[in-house]
């Protein structure tokens, strides 16, 4: 007596599982992060990206004037030459992100974390820092100066005073 999947019908239903169990693993694989995702040289004045997902971005030569990046995860972000003026970056977390040629103005940086981030040629005006953490970040006199003038504060995630982390005397 033949077996019930006899040979030219165990062939299709393989296919058919194999299929089915594919597609299962498809629908159950984690969404990918907006870390692919490139904004750059792109106006986006106002955007509201609050609380996001940001890590690994790109901003590069972005226009993000009065954008609100409050809470927002930007590790490994890079926003080479963007212009952040007015925006809201309190409490987001910028570790290891690339901030040169960035232009803070008015910028509200409280409680963020910039810890490790490359920040050399940043611009730094009138910037709000109560509880910034700037631990490791390579910063030129100038700006060093402007905000160790407005420097204070603990960042309530890393405990760090926001004085020491710029190492202001």
């Amino acid at each position: 007596m033949a077996s019930p999947l006899s040979p030219p019908l165990s062939r299709p239903l393989t296919l058919l599982l194999s299929l089915f169990l594919g597609g299962l693993l498809l629908l159950a694989a984690p969404l990918p992060v907006a870390a692919a995702m490139d904004y750059a040289k792109q106006v986006l004045i106002g955007a509201d990206f609050h609380g996001a997902d940001l890590r690994g971005v790109t901003f590069n030569l972005t226009n993000l004037r009065d954008a609100d990046l409050s809470g927002t995860d930007l590790r490994g972000a890079s926003l080479f030459g963007a212009k952040l003026q007015d925006a809201d970056l309190s409490g987001s977390d910028l570790r290891d992100a690339t901030l040169d040629s960035a232009v803070f103005e008015g910028t509200d940086l409280r409680n963020a974390r910039l810890d490790d981030a490359f920040a050399f040629n940043t611009k730094f005006r009138g910037v709000l820092i109560d509880g910034a953490d700037f631990t490791n970040v390579p910063l030129r006199g100038d700006a060093l100066t402007t905000l160790c003038a407005a420097a204070s504060g603990t960042n309530p995630v890393s405990g760090r005073l926001t004085r020491d982390t710029l190492n202001c005397r």
